[in-house]
């Protein structure tokens, strides 16, 4: 009994070992898709270790929309995201993720976050009220924004408490306290946040479960919302995902 404990000891380490290794490509599994969306351009920033930082724009009369996409990792997957801005003439700002859309570099949580405040330096220099916004993987880059820098409010789809704790339901593994672990622990975040905070979830998400953000229930200012019969990748379709976006900027518009 005790060669054959042994023998899954170590394979659990030895498993232990490679997901921490390869967890990154879990995390960012980017798609090249590289496309400047319609009615945009793009716009080339210095990132502060020298990677070029890409961001495509939208300008318009409005307040600027500063938006984090999710680990697709190519704006070519999130064009819907920005119609309601774009006819309400918001100034719209999404950043492109390094290692994805065809951009340079390689992501990584660190790397990401510093990424998402030299965009949000530049949305600021606009000097019009700034919206942060993110969806997935996002949510977490506009939260790191949200309580870094000066905003007036914040919008997340689908967001998550830790990531690592979504990782360890997925892997069997504890890895929100293994070393090297990629954690994004968002809801750390969010409580620096003070300004008011839209959180919106569909009830069917099987990729990030409703249950990853019910601690964002407990902040204020923060208003939450399930959107019934939505999932993970359809939510911005419906309806009362707009419409909800849509009551909760118009002081701004």
């Amino acid at each position: 009994m005790k060669p054959l404990l042994t023998y899954l000891a170590v394979g659990y380490v030895a498993y232990a070992v490679i997901m921490v290794a390869f967890h990154p490509r879990l995390i960012y599994p980017f798609q090249p898709d590289d496309r400047v969306l319609a009615g945009f351009t793009r716009s080339v920033l210095q990132g502060s270790d020298g990677t070029e930082i890409s961001v495509q724009e939208r300008v318009g009369a409005g307040p600027v929309v500063l938006y984090f996409m999710g680990n697709a990792g190519s704006l070519a997957f999130f064009e819907q995201a920005f119609a309601a801005h774009v006819a309400a003439d918001r100034h719209v700002v999404a950043m492109e993720y390094r290692g994805g859309g065809g951009r340079p570099g390689t992501p990584s949580e660190t790397r990401l976050k510093t990424d998402a405040l030299t965009v949000a330096d530049y949305a600021l220099g606009f000097d019009k009220p700034l919206i942060v916004q993110g969806f997935s993987l996002g949510t977490g880059l506009a939260l790191h924004v949200a309580a870094s820098r000066e905003v007036d409010r914040v919008v997340l789809t689908a967001p998550y408490d830790r990531l690592c704790r979504l990782m360890m339901a997925r892997s069997w593994l504890p890895a929100c306290i293994l070393p090297f672990v990629q954690r994004w622990n968002a809801y750390d975040m969010a409580t620096e946040v003070n300004v008011p905070m839209l959180v919106l979830h569909g009830a069917e998400d099987a990729l990030i479960p409703p249950s990853y953000s019910a601690a964002f229930r407990t902040l204020s200012p923060v208003s939450y919302e399930l959107i019934e019969g939505a999932g993970h990748n359809d939510i911005g379709s419906f309806p009362a995902h707009g419409a909800a976006i849509a009551a909760f900027l118009e002081p701004l518009n």
